[in-house]
């Protein structure tokens, strides 16, 4: 029996030991999530929270309001030329074109038929969006000859099917500049002629 009782306060100590080690770390451990997230939080530490980001993406430029990413035309010196005229109906915004330098020709899917099309775009947004349309023709031309390629010739033989060709068009120029420059901006797609041979 005596050596029982040798044994139990041993055991005491082992485990009275433990306390005293596991308290003080279990205390470091909570005073330093709340400093880190007192520091996070920007109560302490001189406030390097995260800053908000400006949204820089173009912007929708009512009728009325100068364009500060306004292309000039070709040829006019500024302060030249007529003032843009706006009618006071219909959409609150400017719409603003963009004509493709060239006609665009491609095969049909399935078929041996050749779809020719002249084509140009609009968008609301400001100026930035014609300056990457034209900065970015190249790969936007050869998206553009994809969605054509792969349209079958029963599809462009209707009112319904050159809608749905012009909203895969609008969509393939928006995801070439949304990779590009981070944001589309095109609105829709219009036909200046549209042949099929």
């Amino acid at each position: 029996m005596s050596s029982d009782k040798e044994d139990k306060p041993k055991k005491k100590k082992k485990g009275g030991m433990l306390m005293k080690l596991l308290i003080p770390v279990v205390l470091i451990a909570i005073s330093g999530g709340g400093v880190y997230g007192l520091v996070v939080a920007g109560v302490i530490g001189g406030g390097h929270g995260k800053e908000e980001k400006e949204d820089n993406n173009p912007k929708l430029v009512r009728k009325g309001e100068e364009d500060p990413y306004a292309p000039k035309k070709e040829g006019e010196k500024e302060g030249e030329g007529g003032a843009e005229v706006e009618g006071e109906g219909g959409s609150l915004y400017k719409t603003s074109y963009f004509t493709f330098s060239e006609e665009f020709t491609s095969n049909l899917k399935n078929s041996d038929a050749l779809v020719q099309v002249s084509v140009a775009c609009s968008t609301r947004r400001d100026g930035r969006v014609l300056m990457w349309l034209k900065k970015h023709e190249l790969a936007i031309r050869s998206a553009m000859l994809n969605v054509l390629a792969d349209t079958p010739e029963e599809d462009i033989g209707s009112l319904a099917g050159k809608e749905k060709l012009q909203k895969r068009l609008t969509q393939a120029i928006n995801q070439v500049l949304t990779k590009e420059e981070g944001f589309g901006g095109v609105d829709q797609v219009y036909f200046k002629s549209f042949l099929v041979q």
